[in-house]
């Protein structure tokens, strides 16, 4: 097949790519009526961040979705942004922007194929069935491109699988390894049997938090699909508003983006909440995906011993046992879940850099950091919660 018989396009709203087409490349594999792999490159999400103002003018994500077609039909996709900021991507190239801009370089804009305050790994390069190599090398090869035609100082590529890193790095991109923490299923039964693989003192901690956590005075409660309501969002609204204000200055997602979820997204949820008193005083937003349940964000406007252990990690592995799903992403940084049973995993990015020069430092520096990270996860590994015997099985 002749690539040069595909054009690629840049769309700068999801309104006007048909959901079907884009899903087909997104999530072919709901085809079976289940859960997509991946629930955030899905038209509805990317479209809700859209509707939402999450993202678009004033927010430092513009979207440029990148579209592949062959034959006037559409073969793939990427969640494209023109950033105007590092904020909301978890891989952080701040320390790269500065060092460009120290220079006499112009580092801002740049372009993002990502999904906006998303830390969890995913396809980034969406591809209908049949069309997987073609396509995928189509569209990386025109966001280089573009980056490079609009005199743009890079491309990154962030939170992309492991073979897409691979594909990437083959056809001269930089790729990072970056980690962060997930729990394995490993066929449990149910949650003692999870507490039976980890060592004595650890087991013992948490259910000793698992007490502690549940004698708060109230009520844990797990909504989904039809269960969740209007008033379940107003409640997480709250308690998302005061994480933000302390984690990112202000939050990124949108009160509207919560309408949203609730009219388009709700079977792809799960909300935790706590209840006291007749209110609602924490909850834990994660979404479900075919394999992974991905936690999202926490809050609580009552602290309670351990209650912020119990909504987003227990609760977690308790519906991933459940639910039969092989993992549970706890999202961005923590070393305190290694604790709760999870462990550090590898997580992956590309990157284009425009100047030679600029892109020879980052590569040493790529290099660096990549050994650093490899030694770290092994340390944390060999001082994770698990029995010997159980850490020695996953190697």
């Amino acid at each position: 097949m002749d690539q040069a018989q595909i054009e690629i396009q840049v769309v700068p709203s999801l309104a006007e790519i048909d959901a079907g087409d884009w899903d087909a490349c997104a999530c072919p594999e709901v085809g079976d009526g289940g859960h997509p792999a991946d629930p955030f490159t899905t038209h509805r999400f990317l479209k809700a961040l859209e509707d939402s103002g999450s993202v678009g003018r004033g927010t430092g994500w513009q979207p440029q979705y990148l579209t592949a077609h062959l034959d006037g039909r559409m073969i793939a996709a990427a969640p494209m942004y023109a950033k105007s900021n590092s904020q909301g991507e978890y891989i952080f190239d701040h320390s790269w922007a500065h060092a460009y801009e120290n220079a006499g370089g112009r580092y801002y804009p740049k372009l993002q194929i990502a999904v906006p305050f998303t830390p969890a790994t995913g396809r980034r390069f969406l591809v209908r069935s049949g069309f997987e190599g073609i396509g995928q090398s189509a569209l990386l090869q025109g966001a280089v491109q573009l980056a490079d035609a609009n005199n743009l100082s890079s491309l990154h590529v962030t939170f992309c699988t492991e073979a897409e890193a691979a594909a990437g790095e083959a056809m001269g991109l930089q790729s990072r390894v970056s980690q962060q923490f997930h729990w394995v299923n490993r066929g449990y039964a149910g949650f003692d049997g999870f507490l039976a693989d980890l060592s004595s003192r650890k087991r013992k901690n948490i259910r000793k938090e698992r007490r502690e956590a549940n004698d708060f005075g109230g009520t844990i409660h797990a909504f989904t699909g039809d269960d969740l309501r209007p008033e379940h969002w107003q409640a997480f609204w709250a308690f998302y508003q005061d994480t933000g204000a302390r984690k990112w200055g202000s939050p990124y997602l949108t009160r509207a983006f919560f309408d949203l979820a609730q009219e388009h997204l709700r079977d792809d949820i799960l909300l935790v909440l706590a209840e006291r008193n007749g209110r609602w005083v924490a909850g834990a937003l994660n979404f479900i995906g075919r394999e992974t349940l991905f936690g999202r964000y926490w809050g609580a406007i009552e602290h309670h011993p351990c209650l912020h252990f119990e909504l987003c990690y227990y609760r977690a592995i308790d519906y991933a046992i459940a639910h039969g799903l092989a993992r549970v992403e706890a999202g961005a940084q923590g070393e305190h879940k290694l604790a709760r049973g999870y462990l550090p995993a590898q997580t992956y990015s590309l990157h284009w850099l425009a100047d030679p020069g600029f892109a020879d430092a980052v590569t040493r520096f790529l290099e660096a950091e990549r050994a650093a990270v490899e030694e770290e996860i092994d340390i944390l590994t060999d001082y994770g919660p698990f029995r010997k015997i159980q850490v020695e099985e996953q190697e």
